[in-house]
């Protein structure tokens, strides 16, 4: 039997004035800047040419105004997704990483050697984040079976996905770009496998930060 891939442009969103700040948003709903509506505007040019059978989104604002911009030129409806949400900080939501370590000292040093176990407070572990991440991209590939599609979402949720196309562990340092507003295809096969086409290509872009 011939296997079945499905291709997944995932774009992460534009730049917000707290992505310039150095604060984490987790699922905080903080809108683009000025720096990301042109961003989102520059996606929207760059994907002109492709074919894509649906367009989904998270459903905080700065992912789905940076989807807008390209279901709008392409005149697709989009699907907003909250499985697709950025992961939730917890305690450290609205702070610098600064402000992070000074306030909760032994929290941030679980984050910074990524217990995959750690919470923060009443956030999301990286374990259950891979789980929501990977069941949501799973369940897209299957639904749009052998066709191509796209996704508006965020650093963490890019992050996961790297992960289980490269297979490292969620507790090995960070090796690769998540800038904001660059396309990343990954291709998900019928029989598990999944794999990256292509990473962090913004080409499209004059500059874009990096998620950390």
């Amino acid at each position: 039997m011939a296997l079945t891939t499905t291709r997944i442009c995932v774009v992460r969103h534009g730049e917000t004035a707290w992505n310039a700040e150095g604060r984490i948003q987790g699922e905080l709903d903080v809108p683009l800047s000025a720096v990301g509506h042109a961003q989102a505007r520059a996606v929207a040019n760059a994907l002109a040419g492709e074919d894509f059978a649906a367009i989904y989104s998270s459903d905080l604002g700065r992912a789905r105004h940076t989807a807008e911009a390209t279901a709008h030129l392409r005149r697709q409806p989009l699907n907003l997704v909250a499985a697709l949400r950025e992961r939730h900080y917890g305690v450290f939501q609205g702070l610098t990483y600064e402000e992070a370590q000074r306030r909760h000292p032994e929290e941030f040093a679980g984050h910074r050697r990524r217990d995959p176990d750690l919470a923060l407070g009443d956030g999301e572990s990286l374990r259950q984040l891979e789980v929501r991440i990977t069941t949501c991209f799973a369940r897209l590939a299957a639904r749009h079976a052998g066709g191509q599609i796209l996704a508006f979402t965020h650093g963490g949720v890019l992050d996961v996905l790297h992960r289980r196309a490269t297979g490292a562990p969620l507790t090995s340092p960070r090796d690769f770009e998540i800038p904001n507003a660059a396309l990343n295809w990954i291709e998900l096969a019928d029989d598990g496998r999944w794999s990256i086409l292509v990473w962090a290509d913004r080409d499209h872009l004059l500059s874009a930060r990096d998620e950390l």
